[in-house]
């Protein structure tokens, strides 16, 4: 039995808090959510340059984001500005590992996994692949749920460096590279926010 689509319906979602609409019979009109009033599109308008847009930005800020320094830890008075993975080193070596564990995941791999996510998925849309549409579909919505957790790293090192200031022994400062890497963050989340996950199913009505 072939499944009604929504669009055969008449029927569309809202991208703001989910109701259905009815379709207006005139294609040009303008459709407002009937519960939340917000503006309806059948696709996000320029979802795919949009998310091109961002997603190109955040890879070009990834590289200074790993190459400058995003913070400084002085033990014993000894100590000098260090990369994410110089950081995630000495933190190791200064038995913080489970703080080094979480810089690590939420400033490497989170915000590269999220990128070559997000690039798999533009490309696949754009070549109106049909392969394993859930599968896909279920990704993005992790990419999403995840990429919040991408600037943990930057609130725990700001808490630390603020609560190790009040020792002698050890002071943490946040470097230029923290700025660099908080834009990639953000940059990926507008990224994964003007993708319309949508385009995914539109290869099976081509």
């Amino acid at each position: 039995m072939q499944t009604l689509t929504a669009a055969e319906a008449g029927l569309i979602s809202c991208h703001v808090c989910h109701a259905l609409a009815c379709r207006p019979t005139n294609s040009h009109g303008r459709i407002e959510c009937p519960r939340c009033g917000a503006h309806i599109h059948s696709r996000i308008p320029g979802s795919i340059r949009d998310t091109w847009c961002y997603l190109i930005a955040a890879i070009v800020l990834y590289i200074p984001a790993n190459v400058y320094p995003i913070m400084s830890v002085v033990w014993l008075g000894k100590g000098e500005p260090a990369t994410i993975l110089e950081g995630v080193v000495q933190l190791i070596e200064e038995g913080m590992w489970p703080l080094a564990l979480i810089v690590f995941v939420a400033s490497i791999f989170i915000p590269l996994l999220k990128m070559v996510v997000l690039a798999f998925l533009l490309i696949s849309v754009q070549r109106k692949s049909t392969w394993r549409l859930v599968d896909r579909t279920r990704l993005y919505r992790l990419t999403e749920f995840v990429g919040r957790w991408s600037m943990v790293d930057i609130f725990v090192i700001a808490i630390l460096a603020a609560l190790v200031q009040f020792g002698s022994l050890a002071s943490i400062e946040p470097g230029i590279g923290s700025l660099s890497f908080a834009a990639v963050v953000v940059l990926t989340m507008f990224a994964a926010h003007r993708f319309d996950p949508r385009l995914i199913w539109d290869a099976c009505n081509d």
